[in-house]
Formats: structure tokens, sequence, C-alpha cells
């Protein structure tokens, strides 16, 4: 069965969405977002039972469910059978909590989250694939598929054990291209081999790419054509084959106004604007800064409360700042919660890390450079 026809093909990813001083999630500015996103021509929304500890679910019932007719837009969320469960039945009851959160009455779109080799037999246990077809018999879903972090062997596995699975979403943008940490590549061939349509999650790498390190800026910098870095990443990942949507985690409307410029109407990179892309992922590779994009799925389970996202952007940030600057804001990520120090080298954070980061050592050379 074909996925629901999606002509616009910039998705609104609720993971990263505009936050209060409380750090609750500014819903107003949401409804906003929402509306703009509407209005232009999207349809596609996507959140997880995961995400804010359920506060996105609840933003986008109060953004876009409460507001707006069923026919106006297309609903994704997931199940993580490996996060916030303790066994089959909390596994399956988040189907249902994301039914009353959202608001939705159904899902257009359910995936199983964040597969990769620490997590995916949870699903065979528990029996989530059956479970989701099931859903889908009973119209409570009209697609499903999952999410992927892992490698190639393991994807190809997965499509020939699950051929019913309708798509599947992967974290794909220019920096990872080559990256066999994440094999965006292999794993958008293999899609492709088995003719399943993909979704593009993290295609500016949570932020990285719409700040880019100081050489692949001067890169951009000097075609001349004014467009944003971010918008350089988003044009990379929606000009690929066999595309459904490229989520974009907006954080505030100024995201949504710059991410709506480029896709409305989307013009794919050509060949001399390939060539760049090119140029920067050479630039990338030569550079040493952690590649954390701060999905934070490191620190739900830290025993020790370790802010590591924080800390690594310290580490990334500390380039050509005064010694003292450095050791200040390290100060300031770390109140009140654990050190780079305070790490007892469990493991949890390196098997929930979906860009496969050796945390553990990367907190102990963050240690020894900002405890010192």
């Amino acid at each position: 069965m074909a996925l629901i026809p999606n002509p616009f093909r910039l998705g609104f990813g609720l993971m990263r969405l505009p936050k209060n001083p409380d750090g609750s999630i500014d819903v107003p500015q949401v409804c906003r977002m929402a509306d703009r996103f509407l209005e232009t021509g999207g349809t596609y929304f996507d959140t997880a039972f995961v995400y804010d500890g359920g506060a996105s679910e609840a933003a986008f019932k109060s953004a876009v469910a409460d507001r707006y007719p069923r026919d106006r837009y297309t609903l994704a969320t997931k199940l993580h059978a490996a996060m916030m469960c303790e066994d089959e039945k909390s596994a399956k009851q988040e189907f249902y909590t994301s039914l009353e959160r959202t608001g939705a009455g159904y899902f257009d779109y359910y995936l199983l989250h964040a597969l990769q080799r620490s997590t995916y037999r949870k699903y065979d246990e528990y029996g989530i694939w059956d479970f989701v077809k099931e859903q889908k018999e009973r119209g409570l879903i009209r697609h499903w598929g999952f999410s992927f972090h892992a490698d190639p062997e393991l994807l190809e596995e997965l499509l020939t054990l699950h051929p019913d699975a309708e798509f599947v979403q992967l974290q794909i943008n220019y920096a990872d291209w080559e990256n066999p940490g994440v094999a965006s590549r292999k794993n958008w061939e293999i899609c492709r081999a088995h003719g399943k349509p993909v979704i593009v999650m993290e295609p500016v790498k949570g932020g990285i790419l719409a700040d880019p390190i100081p050489s692949v800026r001067s890169l951009l910098d000097r075609t001349g054509n004014g467009a944003s870095y971010a918008s350089w990443a988003l044009r990379f990942a929606a000009g690929l084959e066999n595309i459904h949507a490229v989520l974009s985690g907006m954080s505030d409307l100024s995201q949504m106004e710059d991410n709506l410029k480029t896709m409305s109407p989307f013009v794919p990179l050509n060949e001399a604007e390939m060539e760049v892309i090119h140029q920067a992922q050479r630039a990338l590779d030569a550079d040493k800064s952690i590649p954390c994009t701060a999905c934070h799925y490191c620190t739900k389970g830290c025993p020790m409360e370790i802010p590591i996202p924080e800390i690594f952007n310290v580490q990334n940030r500390k380039k050509g700042s005064p010694k003292f600057r450095t050791v200040r804001e390290y100060d300031i990520v770390t109140q009140g919660r654990g050190r780079a120090s305070s790490c007892i080298a469990c493991g949890q954070c390196e098997r929930a890390c979906p860009q496969h980061l050796p945390i553990i050592d990367l907190l102990r050379k963050s240690r020894e450079e900002l405890e010192a």
C-alpha cells in the first residue's frame, strides 16, 4: 500500500520544540509554527512517546489536533520498547497513551522507535511487530515502519525478516553520508533495494549543520547565494531519490520560516552546489569535534545524572576560548548534576547513543581537559 502523498517533503519534527524559561514547551509559539507550516502546504508532523517525557505529544494536541480538522494533517509517533517501559504490557501501553495524548484518533504513521543493536531484540521479545500490525487491522494505524540507528547488516536483516514494514526512518545528512558509525548512504541504498520509502531524520545533525564549523561556514559563504547553512543540509537530504519526508526539528518561528523558504518551492542542489557539499564533507572529516546531536537519549538512564551533551558542547566550543571561560561554562552546565569525573563506566549511555559515540572515553578526556 502506497504511503499517503506528501508533495511538500518537509516534515515538522517535534523533538526540539521552543521552551519557556521554566523548561516547559512554549505552546503558543508551537501554535504559530504549526499555523505557518499548514498554511504553506505542510502536513507531516512527527513526534514520539518519549519526546520531552510526553510533553511533545501533548503540545501537538494543543497546537494541531484541537485546532484543525483531522484531514488537514498527518501524524507520526513512535513506540520505544527499551527506554521507558519495563515489560511487554508497559511497552504496548505506550500506543494507547499516545492516542490519548495526541488526540489524533489514529496514527497515519507509527514507528518502532530507534532500532539498534542494543535494543532491537526487545521488539521481538514483546511482540511489538505483530502488535502494530494488529492496530493497523483495527484502523488505528494507516502505515507502520521503524526508525533505525545501526549498521547496514542489521537493516538488511530486519527488512528481510519484516518485508511488510512500509517505510524506514533514517539519519541522513551530508556530514554522515559516508560516516561508518551512521552509514547514511549504505542504509539509504538498502532501503531503495527493498523498495522502502525513507523518512529523513537529523538532516541538520541536531543543529550542527545549521551552525557548522568555521571551515564549512567559509565554504558555504563563498558561494554568495545568501542561503542559510541549514538550507544546504535540507536540500541535500530532500534531493535524494525515494524520500517521503525530511524532518526538521524546529525550535522557533524563525527556523520554521527559514525551512519553509527553503522547501517552497523545493529546488535540488545543482552540480556546482554538490561540489561545495563534497568540500564541506572533507572539511568535516578533518575536524575533531565530538559529533553529538544532543538528543539526550544517553542521559535518561544515567545513574550519575551527568549532562553528557552539555559537557560535549563545552568541549567543542572551547577551541580558541580562554581557559577560565571554558572552566566557567563547564561549571555552569554541571551545577547540581554529575561531572565528567562522576562517570562509573556502566555503559548505558553508549548502548543508547544513536551516533554510537565512545562516550565513556570522551568523558574521560573531558575530565582531563575540563577538571584539571
